[in-house]
């Protein structure tokens, strides 16, 4: 046991050296990098993005992905800016599988670094807390699919309250694999169809009608399926206070 717990901190330690390297790397090759990133993803500057990632030339998706795996890692920076500056200069198509790939390694990443430096010292708190306790509850694979398929959501957000849950670094990695993919192609196509409003207008009008339906009725859904659980826990309780009695 003792033997695993050591060889566990050596896998972590390795983790964070080898993240270390990665970034100083980057800053070595790249000295304005960081204070770009910061700078593009602030202001919402699209077309200075677009013009960015263009003046790497062939090594522009490359720079794109380290871009969209730092930023999900951070955790608290817009990602929005760079899925729509991968729709404008990949397609629509490629676009989204980049930014796909990029969110996804970047969220389990940063889902990593969390529950190594918080999760331990989150348990007593979540123990004392009976909202966070339920709230752990729910910490599904099922739960984390939906959680990141919703389009525009606050990947930091979600990120921590699965680091602090105990969902397994399994099913969490599958969760935003399977979560990801139609939340970013939503916001890879709407993002690619405001830049081109000219060209793909109806597009636009169209896929955000479809959106609406569809994660509205998703929405109504979930507060039925939540509804009768509640009621069937309400039933039960009932049941066993008239076998009491």
């Amino acid at each position: 046991m003792k033997t695993n717990r050591i060889s566990e901190n050596h896998i972590k330690i390795a983790f964070f050296v080898g993240l270390i390297a990665v970034f100083a790397a980057i800053y070595l090759a790249i000295p304005d990098f960081y204070t770009t990133i910061w700078q593009l993803s602030t202001s919402g500057n699209m077309q200075g993005t677009i013009d960015y990632l263009r003046s790497f030339g062939v090594w522009a998706m490359a720079v794109s992905i380290i871009i969209d795996i730092v930023i999900n890692i951070v955790g608290f920076l817009p990602s929005i800016f760079i899925s729509t500056a991968n729709g404008v200069i990949f397609g629509v198509v490629v676009g989204t599988g980049v930014s796909w790939f990029a969110e996804t390694v970047g969220v389990i990443i940063s889902f990593f670094f969390m529950r190594t430096l918080f999760r331990h010292k989150a348990e007593a708190v979540i123990k004392k807390s009976k909202m966070l306790s339920k709230l752990d509850e729910y910490s599904t694979l099922k739960a984390m699919i939906l959680a990141r398929a919703v389009p525009y959501s606050p990947n930091g957000l979600v990120t921590a309250l699965g680091a602090l849950s105990h969902i397994s670094y399994r099913d969490y990695a599958i969760g935003c694999l399977l979560g990801k993919l139609p939340s970013v192609a939503i916001e890879v196509v709407v993002g690619h169809d405001v830049v081109m409003l000219n060209d793909h207008a109806m597009r636009l009008t169209i896929l955000l009608i479809v959106i609406t339906i569809v994660y509205g009725g998703l929405w109504y859904w979930h507060r039925r399926q939540k509804a009768k659980e509640v009621l069937e826990e309400i039933k039960e309780d009932l049941d066993k206070k008239d076998g009491r009695s």
